[in-house]
């Protein structure tokens, strides 16, 4: 659209009819429409008018994407969860046990009250590095029907990036919390918070103090998003969350979550989570067929253990996807038409010390 060739009240008009097929909130309408006289106004000033249009008109576009009144319906389905965690994650029985027991309480508030908001404890997952916080997390979203968002907190030193930052500055945008909404298109997803220990020390009190807010359920059902400038409903929203220790978050936010601990896997569990879950995606990822890789039954302990123990099972998939890579190669180049791990050629495969 060519701003110079449109009237100051056309311009006016069709950010108008930008918001009449939508469905936000009457109070905010209310707002808009002092913003929209405060701008006609202004356009006596031709610089000053299109300088706050360009403002305003970004404005609408994040409101009118925000799903105010949108949302999934949960599958509370507690034999559907137990099979899908299975299919999912291998082990991790108590993790998977207390998962169902969450869903079988949102459930049961379903039933008995079906107009009230579900309520369920808040889960923090707590475990070393590649123990599958992160993908627990993602299950809960898969199990209920819901759409995920992620948020890292890995190295977070600012409030706003959660909260966004009020329109009177240049630039300024929603906080991650309103872009998630407007990207998964509903109000009620699972949000992980990701690695909440792991924020920048400047600005440790001041994202637990968001954090605070954001896991109140007497709170957080009137967020203020400092760009969006009106409260939004995040009562409807699953949070879960992950870190590695809990020395570092603070008591008032761990008083409002619930710990699971993550524990490590062992050697045999390792194996078949390789050998069953994570060799099958690795041979489909890099474009081979399941008999042009074959790996000696024997070869597993190695594979998951080449260089020492490790307790989640990042560094065995990133050994299983580099030894997918490396037959890839040779079968691409006419080297070999099918390949066999095995005692002959094992460091050929694998990291070694």
């Amino acid at each position: 659209m060519d701003l110079n060739i449109l009237t100051a009240q056309e311009a006016i008009n069709n950010l108008k009819k930008k918001i009449e097929p939508v469905k936000i909130p009457q109070d905010l309408i209310n707002n808009l429409d002092e913003l929209f006289a405060q701008l006609s106004i202004n356009s006596r000033n031709e610089q000053t008018f299109w300088q706050n249009y360009q403002i305003i008109s970004k404005y609408i576009s994040y409101l009118i994407n925000i799903p105010w009144f949108t949302q999934t319906t949960d599958i509370l389905d507690v034999q559907f969860a137990k099979e899908k965690l299975d299919e999912q994650h291998y082990g991790l029985d108590s993790v998977k046990e207390r998962i169902v027991e969450y869903i079988s309480v949102l459930a049961l508030q379903r039933s008995r009250q079906p107009d009230k908001n579900l309520r369920a404890p808040i889960l923090l997952f707590v475990g070393l590095v590649g123990t599958g916080k992160t993908t627990m997390a993602k299950s809960i979203a898969s199990v209920l029907g819901r759409r995920f968002i992620r948020i890292p907190f890995g190295g977070l030193g600012d409030p706003l990036y959660l909260r966004g930052q009020s329109r009177i500055y240049p630039d300024s945008e929603p906080g991650q919390i309103t872009k998630g909404l407007i990207n998964v298109k509903s109000r009620n997803p699972v949000i992980l918070l990701d690695e909440i220990d792991r924020v920048a020390d400047d600005a440790l009190n001041t994202i637990m103090g968001v954090l605070v807010e954001l896991l109140d359920p007497e709170q957080n059902n009137r967020f203020v998003d400092h760009y969006i400038d009106y409260p939004l409903d995040l009562s409807q929203v699953i949070f879960c969350a992950t870190c590695n220790n809990t020395s570092r978050i603070a008591t008032a936010v761990m008083d409002r979550l619930e710990v699971i601990q993550m524990p490590s896997y062992t050697d045999e569990e390792k194996i078949t989570i390789g050998r069953d879950y994570i060799f099958p995606q690795a041979i489909s990822s890099a474009g081979l067929k399941p008999e042009e890789l074959i790996i000696a039954p024997n070869m597993w302990g190695q594979i998951v253990r080449p260089l020492g123990f490790d307790a989640g099972v990042r560094t065995l998939q990133r050994n299983i996807e580099g030894l997918c890579r490396k037959t890839a190669k040779l079968i691409f180049e006419g080297k070999y038409k099918k390949v066999v791990v095995d005692e002959s050629n094992v460091k050929t495969f694998l990291p070694q010390w």
